[in-house]
């Protein structure tokens, strides 16, 4: 359902400095920019650091989170359901962190779909504020895709929030439906919601949805408890053990934005995967498959094994964003930006039982220089070995092009509250402008360029080939069907982008969450 701008008022749901409406802009903090354009630890954005005291690290087992079961199947369709609301949990020892969670935990439960049979998920929302869901990396109709500003208004009603005439607002719940007319691969679903996303994020909203199918099953992969989903993240914490995050308004009812220090990007001190701070996962001497995703707001990794295996590469590369190779890629590390996804084998059979391998983060410092451990307990059967041939793969050529676009990320070219804006070719989102309209079935040429500070480059709906970096061929962390690019200061990247599967409007946006938030995203129509 359409409100008007009348209606919203009348409902309560415009009620406060966020208010975004035609012509205007999404307000930030006025109180300085002094981080604006900083670069941390290899990352846009600032530290911002506990104000308690951290745990020792490798103390904490690695929680996996639970695979949610439908609640009901046909013929067609698996359906889910899923409520957001407030949780308290313990990340760190004897304290409770309060998490918005779905399901009201942190991870979110893993949804697990098939290629070619249809998902419902039905999202209620028992917070205080808005939500929108998008699944990153589907190919999804619009009006599932989670728009930013189409949102899905708290279950209590009364919530002041921002919107503008052409936003939709479902009453406390909607369900999303997705085709899974697409390969096996790692996808994950997460808040977007207008001006609000790297917060919302901050607090908890994010988990994986993994899509499987025949092909992926017929290679012998590691399976079971040997597919492990890890979700890397860095938080900082407040002295009761709440998250810490530098709103303008913590309530996140009103004005939107950070604090100026924060404008480049927020980076904390601890690093949590799956939820749990430098965790211990304890593996058998085989080969294991880790779906490695980045969903810190502002921080880039880059990953290497501490101690090497004797002989091999320390991760083996099955799969990127959109699924698998067509052939594994070797690397001794691995840069993986924000929204990233790498499908690795860590073959722990070049290992001793009783040996321990630290996953470190290079371009961390301190706290954020670990990211987790694995031991090696016991001796088990493996696998076999990994394929040399994975899935087919048909590489796009630039004569397909049918059209040629610059996209540029740059600090500039519009401000509000006297804070020059994160903006798209010199300007700050509108939900109501349009800057291309690709044809359905078409494959376009993108020149992708980033100023100031590195940007991760993701687009909704279309996957796509980097063809180019910085006039060079693709980096060798580039390969397959990608939806996320990362770009370094300065960089510039030819994409080759496929639009298929639905006609209607979607976003295009830098994933540093505090960029996004502070206008960096703009609006493409296929038509």
């Amino acid at each position: 359902m359409e409100f008007s701008r009348k209606e919203f008022l009348r409902f309560g749901l415009a009620a406060g400095a966020g208010l975004l409406l035609p012509g205007t802009l999404s307000a930030c903090s006025s109180s300085g920019g002094g981080g604006a354009n900083n670069t941390t630890e290899s990352s846009a954005g600032t530290l911002l650091k506990s104000k308690t005291e951290l745990p020792p690290r490798f103390t904490a087992r690695l929680p996996v989170p639970p695979v949610l079961a439908p609640v009901r199947t046909d013929g067609s369709t698996d359906y889910y359901e899923i409520t957001q609301k407030v949780g308290q949990v313990e990340i760190l020892p004897g304290r409770k962190t309060e998490i918005w969670g779905y399901n009201g935990i942190f991870p979110g439960p893993t949804i697990e779909s098939r290629t070619g049979r249809r998902t419902s998920v039905v999202h209620r929302n028992e917070l205080g504020v808005p939500v929108t869901v998008h699944l990153h990396g589907g190919k999804v109709a619009p009006e599932h895709d989670g728009y930013p500003t189409d949102l899905i208004a708290p279950v209590s009603g009364g919530h002041a929030g921002h919107t503008s005439h052409t936003t939709t607002m479902a009453a406390g719940s909607k369900e999303y439906l997705y085709p899974m007319d697409q390969q096996a691969a790692t996808l994950w679903y997460h808040d977007h919601r207008m001006d609000f996303t790297g917060p919302q994020v901050y607090k908890g909203l994010a988990g994986f949805h993994l899509i499987r199918d025949d092909v992926e099953e017929r290679l012998g992969l590691p399976r079971g408890e040997r597919d492990v989903p890890l979700m890397i993240a860095d938080r900082a914490f407040n002295e009761d053990g709440s998250f810490s995050y530098p709103s303008v308004d913590p309530s996140l009812s009103g004005t939107p934005g950070v604090t100026g220090d924060f404008m480049s990007g927020v980076l904390g001190d601890c690093i949590l995967v799956n939820g749990a701070p430098w965790p211990v996962l304890e593996v058998s001497n085989t080969k294991y498959r880790f779906r490695i995703l980045n969903a810190s707001n502002a921080r880039r990794y880059r990953l290497e094994l501490d101690k090497k295996p004797s002989g091999g590469p320390a991760f083996l590369q099955i799969g990127s964003d959109q699924g698998l190779l067509d052939t594994p890629a070797e690397h001794d590390e691995l840069q993986i930006s924000q929204a990233e996804r790498f499908d690795v084998i860590i073959d722990f059979s070049k290992y001793s039982v009783g040996d321990e391998i630290t996953m470190r983060n290079s371009w961390g410092e301190d706290s954020t220089a670990d990211v987790m451990k694995f031991k090696v307990a016991r001796q088990a059967a493996d696998s076999g070995p990994i394929p040399s041939q994975l899935v087919p793969f048909t590489k796009l050529s630039k004569s397909e092009a049918t059209v040629t676009r610059d996209i540029v990320f740059a600090r500039g070219g519009a401000e509000a509250h006297g804070m020059s804006l994160w903006t798209v070719n010199g300007e700050a989102f509108d939900p109501n402008k349009i800057i291309a309209n690709p044809r359905l079935g078409s494959v376009e040429l993108w020149n992708i360029r980033a100023q100031n500070v590195e940007h991760p480059f993701h687009i909704h709906l279309a996957p796509f080939q980097v063809l180019s970096k910085d006039g060079n061929d693709p980096s060798e962390y580039d390969r397959g069907w990608k939806d996320t690019v990362s770009l370094e200061n300065g960089g510039k990247a030819e994409l080759l982008v496929k639009f298929e599967g639905f006609k209607g409007k979607y976003v295009l946006h830098c994933h540093n969450l505090e960029h996004e938030d502070m206008m960096m995203m703009a609006n493409f129509e296929v038509v």
